[in-house]
């Protein structure tokens, strides 16, 4: 019989707040976190904006030394992770550690490093590469740190899936706990790549915004006017547990895992299935999992990029997944506010929804001014709504096809 699985603890680092609180009231304000970017010349890029975080010291977090040997997406990871579990009220000293698992989600990696350490192969020589070059810049050690920072020696492992990489992380999280693999598991995504090369990746792609003038209405989801994504940053981590353990020590806990939905689109390396074939099947799928019909669902959090294709067919999807009951859903975009996290999303936007089954409330989609017929949907536009969830959907869409959708509710005993 597969073991019921609760979420006791959130941590997050985003571009609106790099703590639960900062980020859920500016979410709920509807405050855009997008800006000019800062940490390098962008004068040549078609797009000069992105979601950076803010006020972060690596230092501070970790020292001289090993703010050097610690990646920047990992360091975010770490970060969160020890938020999540300080939330959730887990006292490792009193824990078996080997029942206590992490993973990690990110897209990329360390695309910072590649680039440091390759001009100084090309200006100095291979033997002046470091040491740290392999161990900094691959996806799994964001896993890794945060394993080594905490002491946790359950099962240790990552996923590489773009933008579906945090869902499917805490998909995979979920399943290990359901199936007595671990006890408890830090999951979630993480990602760092606002760098030359990622910015310069995603511009060829004509993928990216170019509203440089205008920042924080950049990203606009579902509107007419849309004209690409935002590039962001940050982690979204959770503490996912066995009900009876956390019960057992009286913990709080914000909501239930119900299910997990996943699927591949088979169809093209970037673009959606013009047909929403494979979101469809992937939220079918978690409602099947999680036992529920599509009139149980009250809250839908999309992946909603502000890309033309994605709202479009996302907006299809939905609609050939709830018929009829898909306008009476609200959907709303996190994106529109944070941008877009990549590797890292679908980790930030889970905490969304359990933050909106513990408070009944749904944060707005931001910058909605011109109707698009084919984004015909509820979303919440411009301004938070107070509303009672019960179960919440969260789907994340990544290049190559990746599918997964997450669904939560508020935990009854």
């Amino acid at each position: 019989m597969k073991r019921r699985v609760v979420v006791t603890g959130l941590g997050v680092m985003s571009p609106v707040g790099n703590d639960i609180k900062s980020f859920w009231d500016a979410l709920l304000a509807g405050k855009s976190g997008v800006g000019p970017i800062k940490t390098f010349d962008v004068s040549a890029f078609d797009s000069r904006i992105a979601g950076e975080i803010k006020d972060f010291d690596p230092v501070a977090h970790f020292g001289v030394k090993d703010a050097r040997k610690i990646a920047r997406f990992a360091q975010y990871a770490i970060v969160t992770s020890k938020q999540a579990m300080q939330d959730s009220g887990l006292d490792l000293t009193k824990e078996d550690l080997t029942r206590i698992g992490v993973l990690v989600g990110s897209g990329i990696g360390s695309l910072q490093t590649i680039e440091e350490e390759y001009k100084v192969y090309l200006e100095k020589g291979p033997s002046r590469l470091s040491p740290f070059l392999i161990p900094l810049l691959i996806v799994n050690e964001a896993a890794g740190q945060v394993s080594i920072s905490l002491g946790l020696k359950g099962p240790n492992s990552c996923v590489a899936t773009a933008c579906a990489s945090g869902s499917h992380a805490i998909g995979d999280a979920y399943r290990m706990i359901q199936y007595g693999d671990a006890d408890a598991m830090l999951t979630g995504g993480t990602e760092s790549c606002i760098t030359a090369l990622g910015l310069g990746g995603f511009c060829a792609l004509k993928a990216l915004s170019k509203r440089n003038d205008a920042p924080e209405k950049a990203s606009r989801p579902f509107d007419k006017t849309r004209d690409g994504f935002v590039i962001a940053e940050g982690s979204g981590i959770v503490v996912l547990e066995e009900l009876g353990r956390a019960l057992k020590r009286n913990a709080r806990i914000y909501a239930e895992v119900a299910g997990i939905g996943m699927s591949g689109d088979a169809y093209h390396m970037t673009a959606p299935d013009a047909t929403g074939d494979g979101a469809v099947r992937a939220m079918f799928a978690a409602m099947h999992d999680a036992g529920c019909k599509p009139e149980d669902i009250d809250y839908i959090n999309a992946h909603g990029t502000s890309t033309v294709l994605n709202d479009k067919i996302e907006t299809l999807a939905i609609k050939k997944a709830f018929g009829a009951y898909a306008k009476k859903i609200a959907v709303n975009s996190t994106k529109s506010m944070t941008g877009h996290l990549l590797g890292a999303a679908g980790g930030l936007e889970f905490v969304v929804c359990c933050l909106s089954i513990r408070d009944s409330v749904v944060h707005p989609t931001i910058n909605q001014e011109f109707h698009d017929p084919d984004c015909d949907l509820d979303y919440v536009p411009n301004t938070s709504r107070k509303l009672k969830v019960d179960m919440a959907m969260s789907n994340s869409l990544g290049f190559g096809g990746h599918n997964a959708t997450l669904i939560v509710k508020k935990f009854l005993p």
